[in-house]
């Protein structure tokens, strides 16, 4: 695990005990600080390792801590104790930051943070792959993967690849990373944020973290929001990079891309793992490869199986329109299972797209809503739940064509989350 000299001595509060709140007691443990921690679920505090004290958090005087380490989950604009440790003067911090404070006792490394609305898993995932692929050491963390502060230090001349939420950038403040990445910025989570001007400077705090002036900023500057961020490092004459989704083709990559890398989203996505990796290395055979032999993610735009000539794919982490609109634009023929619990009351960012889809099959939540919307333009079937659009899309599909679940919704009317919901999908799609 990594641990630090900086935390010994202090004691430290950690609220949530799921896999990160764990992995940071252990750490903070490890490197010789006192914790005190909670969480509200019962069988969480039950594995609460051994060293740490336990006390509800929700109640005691938070003066007495150092810093509350929070899971990111937390909503910091709405849960009492990030009121309360605020009129403490204590200050509310992630595991990220953690991280961070303890780079300096690593062995020399580099980190490269990504960040963005949409594609952070893929793209996160694509830049370790092509580092792996290139055989230089590397590691993922942050929002995907597991706990950083659960990882072993890398060697020296290792690669830190780590997926950043907002909720996560919110909870950081020392993370300068040597190379910065922004994807894109469309509306998402503000009901964790006053506006979405808000949300837009949370992904922006990113690059504010940069101080060394020959540490990298990459920005896809494909929308409004993107755009502002760019200009505005420009004028501060940061080391700056705006990219664009065909840079993939225009530096001659395009033609190696995997199949995981289909459809226009993912142009998005690699144009930035190139600029990226290609900031750390220049070896054209090695990226070729790297592009050519990346697998995909479960979960997006993952090829479950083919029958009959019909290509089945999962593209359950697809929770929102914006992330939905490429998948519809890489098939040109797709049996579309969408809906969930609805995040907008719109599907705008689909609707050039809709000229790919034969017919759509609605659930969830949203499906009286999708329908509606949906109906005027393509041909719908209402089924209520996943099953139901697994058999009928299935049934009515003809060779040639995809089932293709991409929600553009939240999963939470129906499973646990995305994943739970790809997973239905993989099992009903295994026992057609």
């Amino acid at each position: 695990m990594i641990t630090a000299k900086a935390f010994a001595g202090k004691h430290y509060a950690v609220y949530g005990l799921a896999r990160s709140g764990l992995a940071t007691v252990e750490a903070l443990l490890a490197s010789g600080a006192r914790v005190t921690a909670w969480d509200g679920k019962e069988e969480a505090r039950a594995a609460l390792p051994e060293g740490a004290k336990l006390a509800d958090l929700d109640a005691v005087d938070l003066a007495q801590f150092h810093s509350l380490v929070v899971t990111p989950g937390l909503p910091l604009n709405r849960h009492p104790i990030a009121a309360r440790a605020r009129e403490a003067g204590v200050e509310i911090i992630g595991d990220i930051e953690l991280f961070a404070r303890a780079r300096a006792e690593l062995p020399p490394h580099k980190v490269v943070g990504i960040t963005g609305t949409n594609g952070k898993s893929t793209t996160t995932a694509l830049v370790h792959h092509i580092l792996a692929t290139a055989g230089v050491p590397s590691l993922m963390g942050g929002n995907f993967g597991l706990p950083i502060l659960s990882r072993d230090p890398l060697p020296t001349g290792g690669v830190y690849v780590l997926e950043l939420s907002s909720y996560q950038i919110d909870l950081t403040f020392s993370l300068d990373c040597d190379i910065a990445v922004l994807l894109n910025i469309t509306p998402d989570h503000l009901d964790r944020y006053d506006g979405f001007e808000a949300y837009v400077a949370s992904k922006a705090r990113l690059f504010e973290m940069q101080n060394d002036p020959d540490h990298r900023a990459i920005i896809i500057d494909e929308d409004d929001s993107t755009r502002a961020i760019a200009l505005r490092l420009d004028r501060l004459a940061q080391h700056s990079v705006t990219a664009r989704s065909y840079d993939i083709d225009d530096q001659g990559f395009g033609d190696a891309l995997s199949p995981a890398l289909a459809g226009p989203h993912n142009r998005q996505n690699a144009s930035a793992a190139l600029w990226a990796v290609g900031t750390l290395f220049d070896d054209e055979a090695a990226l070729a490869e790297g592009f050519r032999t990346y697998p995909g993610l479960p979960h997006r735009m993952e090829r479950i199986r083919e029958k009959d000539g019909v290509v089945f794919v999962n593209d359950s982490k697809a929770t929102n329109a914006t992330a939905t609109a490429p998948a519809l634009a890489a098939f040109p023929a797709i049996r579309w299972i969408c809906g969930g619990q609805a995040k907008a009351d719109h599907l705008d960012e689909c609707a050039p797209f809709f000229k790919n889809v034969r017919e759509a099959y609605t659930i969830g939540e949203a499906s009286d809503l999708f329908a509606r919307i949906l109906a005027p333009h393509i041909k719908v079937a209402e089924c209520g739940d996943l099953a139901h659009a697994v058999l009928r899309a299935a049934h009515d599909a003809q060779s040639g064509e995809t089932v293709l679940l991409s929600p553009g919704c939240a999963s939470f009317d129906q499973f646990k989350d995305y994943e739970a919901r790809g997973d239905a999908f993989r099992t009903l799609v295994g026992a057609l």
